[in-house]
């Protein structure tokens, strides 16, 4: 799976080869310092890149569909961890073992089902293909940075050779009775204290005598250690806030000719993109994290624009309001809120006639009362949160309700046409009063 022999020159495998390459040396799980899965922390360290901006890559691409999550849940089954033979997903059918358990796994993939069957369009379809090209083209050029090293499994039992014996031989001969005594050779001691210049002296306590002595000469000490030459800042940050800012104040002087294009939503979403790829660029020449906190706050206000306020923000739609119209005329053709709520009573109308009107809030509620005896066609919706239209209840994402309700008298008297949306969070509550 690893060493030098398999690293691949940047830029020169083929596509099959790559991915190949990849499969065999995809990032790895750690144990520590990981936030959920440790799948941006394993991309990071294989590739050489700041793990916060992956994270902030993850959540991004998150709002593209969902391709975000699906592209993380997908990692998470097929990364193995530092120490496990194989990933999640094989260990599920059987090729190697996993630290994940079978029933844990098994979630894993029904959540990867659920994410593509609920968050998953087109839009994300795309967001996923971009992730992929995006990790293919890092493997690409990155993929011989820390490569990781095989599993002690995957490496094969140590070959051993075993020691060699020899057969010791047998005799049949039997040894004879000892019939001289054995000779003990005497030696001449020498006389105590004695000093043989040829052999040590037995009282020396260094078991060597003065002239055998061989000690090392004074070893040089080392040079104190240069210091380290302060690192260079990286110009990434400053580079892309210039741009940005630059950008800005090209669309402020040329909007008045440009048509509405150049709207503040379309203007958030390039500087988005600027500071995006600004990060993208500093994750490989060390810099560009300082991107992170105005990127944060511009991709809520990008999300706001998009799903809350679709149609622009009035900054005197902020409040609550209460109407009690009485006739026909007092009935404002609209009331809207971006954030607040919006109660309307159409109890005390007349009895016939005809109501057109539309009540709206980007964040909040939206309550209306109308008539028992009226006839009633209303369209209720909320973007995220309950809706109750006339008896009917809805909940969650998908809250849209029609429908037409003629009152406990049936057809006639006073007609109500009758629009109640919440735009983002909150709840629609139509009822009979």
């Amino acid at each position: 799976m690893s060493g030098t022999s398999n690293q691949t020159r940047p830029g020169a495998a083929s596509v099959e080869e790559t991915l190949k390459d990849f499969w065999a040396s995809r990032p790895r799980r750690p144990r520590q310092g990981r936030k959920v899965a440790g799948v941006a922390a394993a991309i990071g360290n294989r590739y050489g890149i700041d793990p916060v901006i992956l994270r902030v890559a993850f959540v991004v691409a998150t709002f593209y569909g969902g391709a975000g999550i699906v592209f993380y849940l997908l990692s998470w089954l097929l990364f193995p961890e530092t120490d496990d033979e194989t990933s999640p997903a094989e260990a599920l059918i059987g090729r190697g073992r996993s630290s994940s358990s079978t029933h844990f796994t098994v979630g894993l993939v029904v959540a990867v089902i659920a994410a593509i069957s609920f968050w998953f369009d087109f839009r994300g379809f795309l967001g996923l293909v971009v992730v992929a090209g995006l990790m293919f083209l890092l493997h690409r050029y990155r993929g011989h940075l820390n490569r990781p090293a095989a599993p002690e499994h995957e490496t094969g039992p140590q070959m051993t050779t075993p020691l060699m014996t020899v057969p010791v031989g047998t005799t049949t001969e039997v040894p004879t009775p000892m019939t001289q005594p054995i000779a003990v050779p005497t030696t001449t001691a020498p006389p105590p204290y004695a000093y043989t210049p040829e052999q040590p002296p037995a009282w020396d306590p260094l078991g060597a005598a003065p002239f055998a002595w061989d000690l090392p000469e004074p070893a040089t000490p080392l040079p104190d250690p240069e210091p380290l030459a302060p690192r260079r800042r990286s110009k990434v940050g400053a580079v892309t806030v210039a741009t940005a800012f630059l950008f800005v104040g090209t669309a402020v002087i040329i909007e008045p000719y440009a048509g509405t294009w150049f709207s503040p939503w379309h203007v958030v979403g390039v500087v988005l993109g600027l500071l995006g790829l600004g990060m993208v660029v500093g994750s490989f020449t060390g810099g560009g994290r300082g991107l992170i906190g105005l990127a944060m706050p511009l991709a809520a206000l990008g999300i706001a624009a998009t799903v809350v306020w679709p149609d622009g923000f009035k900054a005197n739609g902020v409040g609550d309001v209460q109407a009690n119209p009485t006739t026909i005329a007092d009935v404002q053709a609209v009331y809207s809120r971006d954030i607040g709520s919006i109660n309307v009573d159409l109890t005390g109308l007349p009895t016939s006639g005809t109501v057109s009107t539309v009540a709206e809030v980007g964040i909040g509620d939206v309550t209306v009362t109308v008539p028992e005896n009226a006839d009633v066609t209303v369209f209720c919706d909320a973007g995220i949160g309950d809706v109750d239209c006339l008896g009917e209840q809805r909940g969650g994402t998908d809250t849209s309700v029609r429908r037409t309700d003629l009152g406990p008298d049936g057809a006639g008297g006073l007609k109500i046409e009758l629009r109640a949306e919440v735009t983002g969070p909150g709840t629609v509550s139509v009822r009979r009063g």
